[in-house]
């Protein structure tokens, strides 16, 4: 049995017709029906059951018609990454992550991925979420971990990595970090402090306070360090989500989770890329990092 065989059959089927399947292959008609009879033949089963100049395929025919399909399409696909990985005389992934972002995995995954695959370079860079999202859109990086504010697109793969709960960062010295959890109305007599880039800041305030409800006033810090040199200051709170394992609380800072109706405000953390520039090493890379956000998330509960 040849792949090309399982294609025309395949083509056959798709075209419901003889004649447009051997028009979409380059072959003559009576060369595709050839090659469908000696295909029979080899299985010992009729796939098509024809009557004059019209056909029906067979149950046999069916069975076999959704394997080819998956097994053609599994084909394809292995030359297409094949090629693609042959084509690169550097290979090279490059990784955006939130500015924000301040879990172990990331780092963890980087090490694995790393030892597994000395042949890739890494290179990383981070930003707010939509200087991540205009980096991966223009192609200038090939995956990145980022918080979900859109509804997926079918432009990229939405990896879905996890679930996680928001906290605030308060002071020691602030009276709400003394709770064990904190409403977000309570917040808003707090400034919330944000890590974004000057360009950034109206669109970070804007989904916080917006879509996500924080009210009150804002701060703004250029990276995580000084946006906690803010909180011990008891300037305002910071907020975190728990993507993965976050470092421990200070002596002088506190982390409670962030309610609303009663219930923690959770948020939904992935990695994306663009469906024409996926590869094996980004799949792999993915899989490693959410393997490892997973576990850890295990061990919290």
């Amino acid at each position: 049995m040849l792949l090309r065989q399982m294609k025309y059959f395949a083509a056959v089927v798709d075209c419901n017709s003889f004649t447009e399947a051997a028009d979409q292959c380059y072959i003559s008609q009576s060369a595709i029906s050839q090659q469908i009879s000696s295909l029979e033949k080899e299985l010992g089963v009729e796939l098509i059951h024809r009557e004059n100049k019209r056909f029906t395929v067979t149950p046999a025919g069916e069975f076999f018609y959704s394997y080819s399909k998956t097994i053609l399409e599994q084909v394809e696909d292995m030359i297409r990454k094949t090629k693609s990985l042959g084509m690169d005389n550097e290979l090279q992934m490059r990784i955006g992550y939130l500015r924000c972002y301040s879990g172990l995995e990331l780092h963890e995954a980087i090490a694995e991925f790393s030892k597994i695959y000395p042949e890739v370079t890494i290179n990383i860079v981070n930003g707010t979420h939509e200087e991540l999202y205009d980096l991966l859109r223009f192609g200038e990086v090939d995956l990145i971990l980022s918080d979900q504010r859109r509804a997926f697109s079918d432009t990229y793969i939405n990896y879905e990595l996890m679930q996680c709960g928001c906290y605030a960062e308060l002071s020691l010295y602030n009276p709400l970090g003394m709770k064990d959890h904190v409403e977000i109305e309570e917040l808003k007599r707090t400034p919330c402090i944000l890590i974004s880039s000057r360009e950034q800041q109206n669109a970070e305030q804007e989904y916080y306070q917006n879509t996500l409800g924080f009210g009150g006033s804002y701060l703004f810090a250029d990276n995580l360090e000084e946006g906690r040199l803010l909180v011990v200051s008891n300037r305002g709170f910071l907020p975190v989500e728990s993507v993965g394992t976050l470092p421990p609380e200070t002596s002088s800072i506190r982390r409670i989770p962030i309610y609303r109706d009663d219930k923690q405000i959770m948020r939904n953390y992935c990695a994306f890329w663009r469906k024409n520039n996926t590869n094996y090493y980004i799949e792999k890379f993915a899989d490693i990092l959410q393997k490892l956000m997973t576990q850890d998330k295990r061990k919290i509960n």
